[in-house]
């Protein structure tokens, strides 16, 4: 039975891409095109630039929509404001500021850079 392995962005600026998800603690190994982290469930993310994805797929183009979504689980509910707080403090976009969700969760919604929903949670 084939495992999820990784997950994959494509990013319009891999330098900016990796200052945001810096903020939330995940530090990519070195490169210029493409770059990847492996989380400590053995989950791996993968950054790569543009170009990378237009030297074998050179009709390949951005699309408009939420066909992607990462979600970071925190520690507790202070974790999420934190975060919340310091991604949006950098200059990156909040798409909700943190709300405590009848489904029992703190939880909050970022972009990152190029788009790509990312959600931070915590059980209450």
């Amino acid at each position: 039975m084939p495992q999820l392995d990784a997950v994959g962005i494509v990013s319009s600026e891999l330098g900016r891409t990796r200052a945001f998800y810096r903020l939330l603690g995940i530090e990519f190994g070195e490169g210029d095109d493409h770059v990847e982290a492996t989380m400590p469930n053995g989950l791996r993310l993968m950054v790569d630039a543009e170009h990378v994805i237009h030297s074998f797929r050179p009709d390949w183009t951005r699309e408009t929509g939420n066909q992607l979504a990462l979600a970071f689980a925190c520690g507790t509910p202070a974790e999420v404001d934190e975060l919340y707080a310091r991604v949006v403090d950098a200059g990156f976009e909040g798409e909700k500021e943190p709300w405590d969700a009848f489904w029992g969760y703190r939880y909050a919604q970022l972009s990152d850079p190029d788009g790509v929903p990312v959600d931070l949670f915590a059980a209450l």
